[in-house]
């Protein structure tokens, strides 16, 4: 949503701003606005969870199998050409059942007494995202499938978004230096006010790209005949705020 602010300045004072001061006269006469635009893009890169949950009878049986399985995970995903330093723990963890808790009652009955957890984050090209879910999750990663969608360059987004905003004030000045019965004429002043960034943005990749011929080799061993899932990238929105002052004729 555009929102704007109006200010018209025919003042003979001087008029404070943050960077500079402007000196307002008969000879230097200025419109002020304040006004927002933003500028979207379709994310370039995938930060995708992956990870999975098991159960066993004893500590020492339960770690074992998930053992298994994290390696089988791991395996999977570097064997199709993602960089070990792309691929970032997020939690594990062993932990007794509780025959009390609602969720580990069926479990608990049934003999199991332990259950691990583990998850990572799996960083790749927005295009890739469908493959490291497909390759995770047939290698045993059951719980599985948040993906955190980012640009690799969001200041470039930001720095449109800006631009965009910068015009619309033009455009908003000129009309109102119209109705003053006056010409616009240059940019005198302006300040960009923006939105703090993601935590995760600005992570450069190299132009990191997935063997998929190896991707597929590691489904056909894991004797999971399954096509990756439809996933597109998601639409990423940046707004700017400019405060712009012009002057006039």
């Amino acid at each position: 949503m555009k929102a704007f602010q109006l200010t018209a300045l025919l003042t003979l004072a001087a008029l404070p701003l943050t960077a500079q001061q402007i000196a307002i006269s008969k000879e230097n006469k200025t419109i002020a606005i304040s006004t927002s635009d933003d500028a979207s893009a379709l994310a370039d890169i995938a930060v995708v969870t992956v990870g999975f949950n098991s159960y066993g009878k004893d500590q020492d049986t339960t770690y074992a199998d998930a053992t298994k399985t994290s390696n089988s995970i791991i395996t999977a995903l570097t064997s199709a050409g993602i960089p070990k330093d792309a691929i970032q723990s997020s939690s594990q963890s062993l932990s007794p059942l509780s025959p009390y808790n609602d969720e580990d009652k069926a479990r608990y009955a049934a003999g199991l007494r332990f259950g691990f957890e583990q998850s990572w984050h799996v960083t790749v090209p927005a295009a890739q995202a469908a493959n490291v879910l497909h390759l995770a999750i047939t290698n045993g990663a059951n719980n599985s499938g948040g993906i955190d969608w980012q640009l690799e360059h969001d200041d470039v987004l930001q720095a449109e978004a800006a631009k965009k905003a910068l015009e619309h004030a033009r455009q908003i000045a000129a009309k109102m230096a119209e109705g003053l019965g006056t010409k616009l004429g240059s940019l005198v002043y302006a300040s960009n006010q923006t939105p703090p960034r993601g935590i995760f943005a600005g992570m450069g990749f190299g132009g990191m790209t997935l063997n998929t011929e190896s991707a597929m080799a590691s489904v056909v061993r894991s004797k999971v005949n399954l096509k990756p899932l439809a996933i597109t990238p998601e639409r990423i929105t940046k707004s700017a705020t400019v405060y712009a002052v012009f002057s006039i004729e």
